[in-house]
Parts: structure tokens; sequence; C-alpha cells
């Protein structure tokens, strides 16, 4: 599930990236009137801003709803602990498996994970 969230979020920006980067702003009629090229498309001229600006707000709906169920997703997956409470269970891992890094042998010589 998670997989496919990531995907469509992958998917969801790329799309809002290409069509706000597709779109005219507000002051490309100026640089139209220098020869910048026309203003119609194969949309026409109210058409094309209509479709980029709906699927523009279609993308970014879709951008939203998958940011905040990953977000959902990777708070259920980590539970209630906190950070604090990881180092805690860190630090108490720790100190118990100190004491089994040396070992003594049937000659009472200690042996270490440390080389001499």
């Amino acid at each position: 599930m998670e997989k496919i969230l990531i995907i469509i979020h992958l998917l969801a920006s790329i799309g809002v990236i290409g069509l706000v980067l597709i779109q005219n702003g507000k002051g490309a009629d100026a640089g139209s009137a220098f020869g910048g090229g026309g203003s119609g498309s194969v949309f026409g001229v109210q058409g094309s801003s209509n479709f980029l600006t709906k699927a523009t707000a279609l993308c970014v709906t879709l951008f939203f709803i998958t940011s905040i169920s990953l977000a959902l997703v990777a708070s259920n997956k980590h539970g209630d602990r906190s950070v604090v409470d990881e180092s805690k269970i860190q630090q108490l891992n720790e100190e118990g498996n100190s004491s089994d890094i040396s070992q003594s042998d049937e000659g009472g010589e200690q042996l270490s994970d440390i080389p001499d």
C-alpha cells in the first residue's frame, strides 16, 4: 500500500511541476504583443488556461491527499513511541550488551572484541 502511495505521490508531484511550467503567467499577454507568439493554442484562447488550471488543481489535490496518507502510514508504522523512548531503549540495550563484550575463558584471561 505504501509503495502505491509513493508512486502516486511522485506522479502527482511531477504533474504539478509540469503543468505549472506549461501555464502562461498573467504577463504573457504583454509579451505576445512584441512577437512572443500567439495567445491561442490547441485548446483555444480561454480553453487552455481552463484545462490547465483544472488539471493543476486535480494534481495538487492528489498531491495533498497522498502527502497526508503517507504521513498517516508512517506514524502508524512507528506506533506511539517517541524519539526519547527509542533512545532509552537503545541505551538499555547497550548497557545490557556491554557485559557480554568481555568474557573470561577457563584460564581467567579476559577476552574482548578489541584487537591488541
